[in-house]
């Protein structure tokens, strides 16, 4: 995660008592907010969840810390007008603590300026040594 010097003055700033933008309901500080800092995902989902909220924030280096070698760009480019609002988890299929794959379908939503919309994705993760990795989507 970036740290405080790195960031600039309109950067939004989490705190670990704010309830985390991916909303499992939990806080940032037990949710997203070590995966950020560079805690292993347990599950599929933990770090499919902890990549939305990367996305939010424009980190990065998360994301292409947690983007497998075969399928990581090399640069991640951010509009700095997209807005992500809302996370709702649809489905997901293995991608368990002693799971080598997984699946995990979801909706972004997000705002532009007066535009609003949705990102509908099934993604699929892969664990190796210990950590999951985000392959690829399948956009519907």
């Amino acid at each position: 995660m970036t740290t405080e010097a790195e960031m600039a003055s309109d950067d939004t700033v989490i705190e670990d008592q704010d309830r985390c933008p991916c909303a499992s309901g939990d806080v940032f500080g037990c949710c997203c907010g070590p995966l950020l800092d560079g805690a292993p995902a347990p599950t599929a989902e933990r770090l499919m969840r902890s990549r939305y909220t990367a996305f939010g924030l424009q980190d990065a280096g998360h994301l292409l810390r947690t983007w497998h070698s075969t399928t990581r760009p090399e640069t991640i480019d951010f509009e700095p007008d997209l807005e992500w609002r809302r996370l709702l988890v649809i489905d997901r299929a293995a991608g368990g603590p002693f799971d080598r794959e997984g699946v995990v379908e979801f909706e972004a939503f997000w705002r532009q300026g007066a535009a609003r919309g949705s990102l509908h994705e099934r993604s699929r993760f892969v664990r190796e040594d210990r950590h999951w990795y985000y392959v690829d989507g399948d956009v519907r």
